[in-house]
């Protein structure tokens, strides 16, 4: 099967997306054109070591490429300032320069971590981004968005820094836990609901086989990611348009404090759930028909997914208590919360204009 090819085109920081089946047997090819001197830093976590890290290494080698691995815990928790001094630290100690290239091997927590390390490590550094999860190859892994958690808040602290190169590897999707792969999911129909109605509705009618049919999952995927690229080349650092890609993340983000970042709510989930939230909220306003709220929630338990807080198991904060955990999100502005609302599916804008009742009154009803 055939590699394609995704050109994010932003002026003097270019890259291409690969996407396809064995990227990461042929890494080391794809990477040595890169290359000012034979080595390469990779920076991964335990279970996508124990899975990838091997064959990298070994790829490399073949390529007469020296390698060094920093192994982080898995999970969420990694994404926090421990483990990100961690990480500067070894990339300093190893003497990385910024003509080398550092990997990022794992998921949209190891992207996010490893490219704000590279963004500072030496003012800043070049990385490949080599996702292997659904969420980081169709979101986090393209964009240059980089950063980590604090107690405050997530992705609070960060910078953008785009990737050298992108190796999106579709067959290691196979080997992801089902509902890691459905998490990931979240942010696949999150494209068509911002801004592709076609695609949606593609992904009603083909979204439960993506798992056992790789041209649907590489149509998926590529899908999302052209149109993150073409958001991100219109607007890189979010003062406009790329705004758009946060639809259901402010409720979401809420919702992840609320549960201590913790795999009570995995982040995908989160999206989708905000996501079915954003549209009820519109609905109430009269933005959209109400029959829109009702065909993703539809689609989503069709998937197996969550559409609502009463899925979310544990206890969460009331209502009012939610709305204030939205007050740390990144969207506010003259300490005015935005939010991604909708007028259909496929049609996404921002607006400031949410009565704050309203969003409580929602959340009420959702839980």
């Amino acid at each position: 099967m055939t590699v394609d090819t995704v050109h994010v085109d932003l002026p003097g920081r270019a890259y291409d997306v690969r996407i396809g089946p064995g990227l990461i047997a042929r890494a080391a090819a794809e990477i040595a054109p890169l290359l000012h001197r034979p080595r390469v830093a990779i920076v991964t976590e335990e279970t996508v070591a124990g899975l990838h890290l091997a064959p990298v290494q070994d790829a490399l080698r073949g390529e007469g490429i020296e390698s060094a691995a920093l192994i982080l815990p898995p999970g969420e928790a990694t994404k926090g300032w421990p483990q990100f001094t961690r990480t500067v630290e070894w990339l300093l100690d190893r003497q990385v320069e910024r003509g080398d290239i550092v990997m990022a091997l794992g998921g949209g927590v190891i992207g996010d971590l490893v490219g704000f390390a590279a963004a500072v490590v030496r003012r800043g550094v070049r990385f490949v981004q080599v996702p292997t999860s659904l969420l980081a190859q169709v979101d986090s892994s393209v964009g240059g968005k980089t950063g980590i958690n604090t107690p405050q808040g997530k992705n609070l602290v960060g910078a953008f820094h785009q990737p050298a190169l992108v190796l999106a590897d579709t067959s290691a999707l196979a080997t992801m836990p089902a509902r890691d792969f459905l998490s990931g999911y979240g942010e696949v129909v999150k494209y068509g609901l911002l801004g592709d109605a076609d695609f949606f509705a593609w992904l009603e009618d083909n979204g439960p086989r993506l798992r056992d049919d790789d041209s649907a999952l590489i149509h998926a995927v590529k899908r999302s990611v052209q149109m993150k690229a073409d958001i991100v080349m219109r607007d890189e650092t979010e003062q406009g348009d790329r705004a758009l890609l946060n639809l259901g993340h402010t409720f979401c983000h809420a919702l992840e404090a609320a549960t201590g970042y913790s795999d009570r709510l995995l982040h995908g989930e989160g999206v989708a759930i905000g996501c079915v939230l954003a549209f009820e909220t519109s609905a109430r306003l009269g933005l959209c028909a109400q029959e829109d709220p009702s065909r993703l929630r539809a689609h989503l338990a069709a998937m197996g997914m969550k559409t609502d807080l009463a899925d979310i198991p544990g206890d969460l904060p009331g209502p009012l208590a939610l709305v204030d955990l939205m007050g740390q999100d990144k969207k506010v502005v003259d300490g005015q919360l935005r939010f991604v609302m909708v007028r259909g599916i496929g049609d996404a804008f921002v607006t400031a204009d949410v009565p704050r009742e309203v969003v409580a009154q929602v959340l009420a009803d959702a839980g």
